[in-house]
């Protein structure tokens, strides 16, 4: 059977947005990166950082409360549901500063869903942002990954609009040509949606500040929540590169 053209045959390294591109290039590549800038895969590189197991989960309250007491594990509210007693949330500045805890639940509605269909499907999967966004590159070369036989899909998460359908987002994508930038000398080769995706991040010569000037991170800003977007924009200042193992996001070796 002939491959899909959906899949960008024939390149080392690969890129596709949300859970359907997630769903199409989990198919064919031997690895999956998932980049949620504002907020999942940075909350995720900052809990793991801080010793914690991260399981994601779906945007689904009732669901993910099951599954986090069936785990014994701590769920994280939204943001704006934070408590003094209970200060676990998706956002990054409080899982910097709560107490860790072991095992952290951690839904959202785009990475922490892409993350759990894909991690469920079997396919490595790692969380990258623009934290961690080079030595994750390291790593997946490292690994032997980016051959046109064991490629790698990177998969900006993006958001939602109102009726529930992707919203391409300007943070996602520049999270993503991060770590495309650091996979330029992979063996098989970007694909030609990779190398697009890398010209934005070439183009601009601050890429915190274009983060920092997304719609998004005017959103968080606007809801009370600017340090989440100074934490998100901090670019390669941890080395820890996040991997599902039995179902969680632990520290790659």
């Amino acid at each position: 059977m002939a491959a899909s053209p959906f899949s960008q045959p024939g390149s080392g390294v690969r890129f596709d947005w949300g859970l359907g591109g997630a769903a199409e290039l989990g198919r064919v590549c031997s690895v999956l990166v998932v980049v949620d800038v504002l907020s999942f895969t940075t909350s995720v590189s900052v809990a793991v950082s801080r010793g914690m197991r991260v399981y994601p989960f779906p945007w689904d309250d009732a669901s993910a409360q099951q599954f986090a007491r069936r785990m014994g594990a701590t769920i994280a509210t939204g943001r704006t549901k934070a408590t003094p007693a209970h200060p676990w949330s998706l956002s990054p500045a409080a899982l910097a500063s709560a107490p860790p805890v072991r095992d952290l639940v951690l839904p959202s509605p785009n990475g922490s869903a892409i993350s759990a269909a894909a991690g469920a499907s079997g396919v490595p999967v790692v969380a990258g942002c623009l934290r961690n966004a080079a030595a994750v590159a390291r790593w997946l070369l490292r690994q032997g990954y980016g051959t046109a036989d064991r490629p790698i899909g990177v998969i900006a998460a993006g958001e939602r609009w109102p009726d529930a359908t992707l919203r391409p987002s300007v943070e996602d994508l520049l999270g993503a040509a991060a770590i495309l930038d650091g996979l330029v000398t992979a063996e098989g080769g970007l694909s030609l949606e990779a190398a697009v995706a890398l010209a934005a991040y070439s183009a601009l010569p601050d890429v915190p500040t274009a983060i920092r000037g997304s719609i998004s991170a005017g959103q968080l800003r606007d809801m009370g929540f600017p340090r989440d977007v100074d934490i998100a924009a901090e670019l390669n200042v941890t080395d820890v590169v996040p991997i599902i193992r039995h179902d969680a996001f632990i520290p790659a070796v």
